[in-house]
């Protein structure tokens, strides 16, 4: 068969095939009287296996010694093929992010186009001095996607830049709150403390909702910070989680004022108190944690925690009674 024929069956150029013939990867096995190329059944195979592994992403070279090397693995071929695919995707991926991240700050020219690139660059840079600045001037200098910030939130690591991010994200409103609550399904637990903490410091209903429902998280330092934030805004839902901490000692003494804002209402102080007075009771409390309760029913105000701690003061703790007794003497004094 002829090159002008082959080229037509197999889709390959008669320039690649002379191409292909060059570099020796497929030779016509003979010539015409005229002198043309002719191509034998098993050239032409060849051809299609040629194609076959381009098709996959060989180089030319590497196609040349999976033919003609007998002793060519193709189990570690496919392997680095795999290997350099997923980490072309990953490029490709992250150019994608950056693309629609920029697209989505809305630049009006291509100064807006260059700062926001600069801004992200550098929220991605090795240096914590750069990604801080990068977080403080995104505020003022050019508009970050809230997604990029989210993204910084949720992978650093250094206290610094942390707070910055955080306080950059605060200032983006209400469309941080639903990435960062995703956060909160991490199964790494820095990710989730991460992602709990900058949901307290964003203003609006969208983060108390998405925090009310951290409450209820498997992971007791997502429910601590939801809890805490909650209570200090009044939220009378982060009550049980607030006593929790108390008895487990886990930032007992924010959770005890937590719980001092909420029983600022009478309603809540009775219902607070109980709580408080149902936990002493219960047989699985410790002493230590009888007494963080104890201390705790100071600052609830009300008949039922005065009640609470006269009885307290007959203890057979101690510790606890003495505790009480004092705590009743200054309640008195007030």
């Amino acid at each position: 068969m002829l090159i002008g024929e082959v080229a037509r069956r197999s889709g390959v150029s008669a320039r690649m095939l002379r191409h292909y013939e060059s570099l020796g990867l497929v030779r016509p096995s003979g010539r015409t009287g005229s002198g043309y190329r002719e191509y034998s059944r098993e050239d032409i195979r060849r051809i299609f296996h040629v194609e076959s592994l381009r098709s996959l992403g060989l180089s030319l070279r590497e196609i040349g010694r999976a033919l003609d090397e007998p002793g060519f693995a193709p189990s570690a071929l496919v392997d680095d093929l795999v290997r350099r695919t997923r980490e072309r995707i990953a490029a490709e991926t992250e150019l994608l992010t950056r693309l629609l991240r920029i697209d989505a700050a809305g630049p009006a020219g291509w100064e807006d186009v260059l700062q926001a690139v600069a801004l992200l660059q550098a929220l991605g840079s090795k240096s914590p001095d750069a990604r801080q600045r990068a977080a403080l001037s995104s505020v003022h200098e050019a508009a970050v996607p809230v997604d990029a910030l989210v993204e910084a939130v949720l992978s650093e690591t250094d206290t610094n830049v942390a707070g910055a991010l955080r306080w950059a994200l605060a200032r983006s409103g209400d469309d941080a709150a639903a990435p960062l609550a995703q956060g909160l399904d991490s199964p790494v637990a820095a990710v989730r403390e991460r992602a709990v903490r900058a949901l307290t410091e964003l203003p609006g209903g969208e983060a108390t909702a998405r925090l009310r429902h951290a409450l209820a998280s498997p992971d007791a330092v997502v429910r601590g910070y939801a809890a805490l934030a909650l209570g200090t805004q009044g939220v009378v839902d982060a009550v049980p989680t607030l006593i929790d901490m108390i008895v487990a000692g886990r930032n007992d003494t924010d959770a005890a004022d937590a719980l001092s804002v909420l029983a600022g209402d009478g309603a809540r102080a009775d219902r607070i108190a109980a709580g408080l007075v149902g936990r002493l009771a219960h047989d699985g409390t410790g002493a230590p944690a009888r007494g963080r309760l104890t201390q705790a029913l100071a600052g609830v105000p009300g008949t039922r925690a005065s009640r609470a701690l006269a009885e307290l003061s007959r203890d057979e703790d101690r510790a606890v009674a003495l505790t009480a007794t004092y705590l009743l003497r200054l309640r008195e004094e007030q």
